[in-house]
């Protein structure tokens, strides 16, 4: 009796030191901290920005040891700039700006591109202006900004096509009031990016009109837009990191693509101002802007350094570089999108 309660003790005192050792294993593990990141938008949070929630919400970016944080933006020269002041880690920045930015002298290059097209796009009215090919752009008045650049990529697009940039009118309208003024018929086109579709066809709707939207990156217009950027100091001495937010990055893209409905309740958790549909709805956009043939054969986030370089030469020419042009290989890093790719 007495050798069977010593057996007793010694089996309970040894199942307790084995619980106690599995439930250490994980806390060893999870001794070194997370590396904080802080990833900067080139907008206010929106639909279009569920990826880089979901990759949170999903755990993408804690497996890669990152401890992401996301911070709004307010333009694409915005997040650029606050990546060059050291504000944010990486940000979410466009390639043409990118190109201005190293012209003035900030050190920042893209790793990944999102955005295989630029998402720029006219609206007008079907009783309208109807633009639905880039020869009706010609004769047209476009209720714009003075601070866009879509106007001078409109006259770049234009002149390739062989039209005649100097028919396109502009009229500045303030960004709020413009929806107003093509519902109004104050003018006959508006330029927004495609993301403004779903708002707009309702306001459409319900002023008995049908929206018409023309899209120049799904008509010849081969320009980069936003994509992951970051500054060449950080990335000389943190390739891992920035490896790894990629990675967690694109991740969160293809999860956001595969399931629209997880992503938008993923992205309202941190933005409960979004309502599902609109989420949803800017989800299957930016599903356009990038998923391309190229992304399909080479994975998310992937870019061409010849395109690159035509892309710089169409922003010299057309929107104009303060200063000396950048060297395109100076706008970009390869090698920091994950090997094997991830494929839509």
């Amino acid at each position: 009796m007495g050798n069977r309660r010593l057996w007793n003790r010694a089996a309970i005192a040894a199942l307790a030191a084995i619980t106690v050792a599995s439930a250490a294993l994980p806390a060893v593990a999870q001794t070194k901290p997370l590396t904080k990141v802080v990833f900067t938008l080139d907008f206010i949070p929106l639909g279009r920005h569920a990826p880089w929630y979901a990759a949170i919400a999903e755990g993408f970016y804690k497996e890669e040891g990152l401890d992401v944080s996301i911070i709004p933006g307010q333009g694409g020269a915005e997040s650029i700039q606050a990546v060059a002041s050291g504000t944010a880690t990486l940000g979410f920045m466009g390639v043409p700006e990118v190109a201005l930015a190293r012209a003035g002298g900030a050190k920042v290059r893209m790793v990944a591109v999102n955005y295989q097209k630029a998402p720029i796009a006219v609206f007008s009215l079907k009783s309208g202006a109807n633009v639905d090919s880039a020869k009706k752009l010609q004769g047209l008045t476009l209720g714009s900004g003075s601070g866009s650049f879509t106007p001078k990529i409109l006259a770049g697009y234009m002149t390739q096509n062989g039209l005649d940039p100097k028919t396109l009118t502009v009229v500045n309208i303030a960004p709020p009031a413009r929806a107003s003024a093509l519902l109004t018929k104050k003018v006959p086109s508006i330029e927004f990016y495609v993301m403004s579709k779903p708002g707009l066809e309702a306001g459409a709707k319900g002023a008995g009109e049908s929206l018409t939207t023309f899209v120049p990156g799904d008509h010849g217009l081969e320009l980069y837009s936003n994509g992951i950027g970051v500054t060449d100091d950080y990335l000389a001495k943190n390739p891992d990191v920035v490896k790894g937010f990629v990675r967690a990055s694109l991740k969160g893209w293809k999860f956001t693509l595969e399931h629209p409905d997880k992503a938008a309740e993923d992205e309202i958790k941190f933005v409960p101002s979004l309502k599902p549909d609109i989420v949803k709805a800017e989800i299957e956009i930016i599903r356009n802007l990038a998923v391309t043939p190229d992304v399909e054969k080479h994975g998310l986030g992937w870019f061409d350094p010849a395109k690159i370089k035509e892309n710089l030469a169409f922003v010299a020419k057309y929107i104009g570089i303060n200063g000396t042009p950048p060297a395109a290989t100076d706008m970009y890093a390869t090698g920091y999108l994950p090997n094997p790719s991830i494929k839509p």
